[in-house]
Order: C-alpha cells, then sequence, then structure tokens
C-alpha cells in the first residue's frame, strides 16, 4: 500500500436509499497512481461506491474524504471545484446524441469554462485541435465533426474517454464502461483506460462485472458482495477460493 496520503477515502460509510443498505461500514483508501477494479454480482454497491468517490452521492453515515477534504464539510461549490479533478465514465456514457462529436468531447472543458464561453463553443467550435488530439489517442480523429448518435457502441465509449482526457482529471472512475460493448471493443477500451492512468500520479477506479479485465487491467481488487467489502488485495494475492466465495456467497 502506498505511502503517500490517500486521494480518495471512505471511513466507516454506510449508504442506505430507503430501507434498502447499498453499502454498510465501508472502509476505502485510494492512492495516487493506483488502478482499482471494485468487482463483485449484481447488486453489490459497486456503481454506489463510484457516486459516493465522485461526490454525486452522500453517506447516509461515515465520512467521505475527497483530496483530503470532508465534503460533508464543505460548500456545494467547494465540492463542485473537488470534482472538477475528477473525471467519471458512466455505463451509459451520458453523451448529446444530437450534436456532433467535438460538442461532446468539449464537454471535458465545461468544469473550466465559463456559461458564455461553453455557449459560443456550441456554435463556434472552440479548443478544435485539443479536441481532435484527444479523439487520436482513442483511435477515432475522423469522427471530430460526425454526429454522436451516428457512431457505434464501442465509438460512443471512446467520445467519453476523450471527454475525460479533454477534463485531465487527477482520478478517473468508470462505472460498468464496458457493459455494453463486444469483447473486441472491451479490449479497446480497457486498455485506454490502463494507458490513461499510472503516469504522473493519475488513478482509476472501475467498477466491473468482466472479472478477466480486472485481473488484466488492474493492479488491486477489490471485492464487494451485498454492500460489504469481502475483500481488498493487490491482483497477485486473490486466490481462486476467495474468487469463488465472492460470488457463490450470493446464490
Amino acid at each position: 500500500m502506498s505511502s503517500a496520503a490517500p486521494l480518495l477515502e471512505l471511513r466507516h460509510v454506510s449508504k442506505r436509499f430507503g430501507a434498502y443498505e447499498a453499502l454498510a461500514d465501508v472502509d476505502l483508501r485510494i492512492f495516487p497512481g493506483e488502478r482499482v477494479a471494485l468487482v463483485g454480482p449484481s447488486g453489490a454497491g459497486k456503481s454506489t461506491m463510484i457516486g459516493l468517490l465522485n461526490g454525486t452521492l452522500m453517506p447516509t453515515e461515515g465520512e467521505v474524504r475527497i483530496f483530503g477534504h470532508d465534503i460533508a464539510r464543505l460548500s456545494p461549490r467547494a465540492v463542485r471545484d473537488l470534482q472538477r479533478q475528477i473525471g467519471t465514465i458512466h455505463q451509459q456514457f451520458h453523451l448529446v446524441g444530437s450534436l456532433k462529436v467535438i460538442h461532446n468531447v468539449n464537454a471535458g472543458h465545461l468544469g473550466r469554462w465559463s456559461l458564455l464561453k461553453a455557449a459560443v463553443s456550441l456554435v463556434r467550435p472552440l479548443e478544435v485541435e485539443t479536441a481532435a488530439t484527444a479523439l487520436e489517442q482513442v483511435g477515432i480523429r475522423d469522427k471530430l465533426y460526425e454526429r454522436t448518435d451516428r457512431l457505434s457502441g464501442g465509438e460512443q465509449q471512446r467520445v467519453a474517454l476523450a471527454r475525460v482526457m479533454v477534463q485531465d482529471p487527477r482520478v478517473i472512475l468508470a462505472d460498468e464502461p464496458i457493459a455494453s460493448l463486444d469483447p473486441e471493443h472491451s479490449r479497446a477500451v480497457m486498455d485506454l483506460l490502463r494507458d490513461l492512468t499510472g503516469t504522473d500520479g493519475r488513478t482509476s477506479v472501475a467498477s466491473l462485472h468482466d472479472f478477466k479485465f480486472a485481473l488484466s487491467h488492474c493492479e488491486r481488487l477489490v471485492g464487494l458482495r451485498r454492500g460489504r467489502v469481502l475483500f481488498d488485495a493487490p491482483v497477485a494475492r486473490v486466490s481462486q477460493e476467495m474468487v469463488t466465495g465472492l460470488y457463490s456467497l450470493e446464490q
């Protein structure tokens, strides 16, 4: 485990939605440069954990710390300032299909741009070369002015990745980023996500259903079951018995 201070931290966190307890008394620390996979069956609490780590959800009990700050003690504006340093890739992409790709990629700038600048860019795109470079890195520079809803699912996920690259966050959170993709596109997206992290202290946390990609593309696995952390270990220390227990106990 790193000797550096954690970037993200959950301290005895529980999260309930009505009577349903999505997470129960969870402790977790995410350190600079780590590639972490959240694994476990559906309903284990992985997406809830992503929402807590990026500050879009608040805990029912416990403390969430982002870059050393207890977000419950911050103003909404201060929380937004911290969130600008966290890029989140959603399973459903969260793209505007009717807009051209460049506008969706440029959404990565919105945390820094004024409302006026953002409005102007919708009419006459700004920072075109920055967007083009990001798209080139994910292999679809030629789609810069394509309407987004005309792209394949794999291409749209690459647009979402390019948007995060333009945002240039300290932490990338990915909530089931390959759940709707075929194996070939899944590997390409996971390769890109791996290449985006681990350098310059950039960190990633991904919730994954596909266990083989968690093993091949991440360094640390956090196994969740029924809202609790069953194990938290480097990939090399995760045994078959741990994996079997993680999934079989849900049956």
